[in-house]
């Protein structure tokens, strides 16, 4: 059994074509979505009808949850980009998608935590950022990964949010976060302002399979055309957003591009 697992896509449709273009040539048997995927400043329209084409077994994050439930005051800039952009079947496709979904074969699927889709799985912020040069998050525990598990005892537990591949066996259960797709870098405020960074501008996946000794993971970095995607966040006064696409590193931060009172 061999399964593709993208998350956070952030509506970046040509990072997504390409890590499709991957996956293709991969030869798996499953390719699974683990939400967060219009939301930003770029192709959220576009990249909903696009996975709305394929038969990707999908699964909500926050940000459809949030686009779809909050009033467009309490929305972030990117939430409400997307929210202006989305029409009526993008919105009731993305209604209909899961918390949570069991594919089977000892695989379970969510977005952030079992029970929180804000919670960092594999890893934990801390209130400490910019102190001896601290970004404010760092690898979760063993103890607190068992935590998060909330009891569940799968043999593997796929989950995104963070946007950072890693991989921890804890126990019987192997997590495994692919990255993201779209957003390989940025800076955020909850619940400590903490930034994250991929340190290179490619998309994210993983390819996660059972072999002889067991199920195990590779995690995979797909070469696009970042420098649209760039140039499209620019486009929308999302300089911050231009940075963490070109580099995989925060440089302007999103208080530096948003107007002031904005939510995060």
């Amino acid at each position: 059994m061999r399964i593709a697992v993208v998350s956070d896509i952030h509506g970046n449709l040509p990072a997504l074509e390409a890590v499709a273009a991957d996956i293709a040539r991969a030869g798996v048997d499953l390719v699974v979505n683990l939400g967060d995927i219009a939301s930003g400043p770029l192709w959220p329209a576009e990249t909903v009808r696009w996975l709305m084409a394929r038969d990707w077994p999908t699964i909500r994050g926050n940000h459809e949850r949030q686009v779809l439930t909050l009033p467009l005051e309490r929305m972030s800039a990117a939430d409400a980009f997307a929210a202006a952009r989305l029409g009526a079947a993008e919105r009731a496709w993305l209604a209909a998608l899961p918390a949570t979904l069991d594919l089977g074969h000892g695989v379970w699927c969510c977005h952030a935590t079992p029970d929180d889709d804000l919670e960092y799985f594999l890893e934990t912020v801390t209130p400490d950022k910019g102190l001896h040069g601290s970004p404010g998050i760092r690898a979760a525990t063993l103890a607190e990964v068992r935590e998060r598990l909330r009891g569940r005892a799968d043999p593997v537990v796929l989950c995104g949010h963070s946007h950072t591949p890693r991989l921890v066996q804890c126990d019987a259960t192997l997590v495994v976060n692919p990255g993201s797709v779209g957003v390989p870098a940025y800076d955020d405020d909850h619940p400590h302002p903490h930034i994250v960074e991929a340190a290179s501008p490619h998309a994210r996946w993983a390819l996660v399979e059972r072999g002889v000794h067991g199920w195990q993971a590779t995690l995979c970095a797909t070469a696009y055309d970042w420098q649209s995607a760039a140039q499209q966040a620019e486009a929308q006064g999302r300089g911050d957003w231009a940075d963490a696409l070109r580099t995989g590193r925060v440089g302007r931060l999103e208080a530096e591009v948003v107007a002031p009172g904005t939510p995060r």
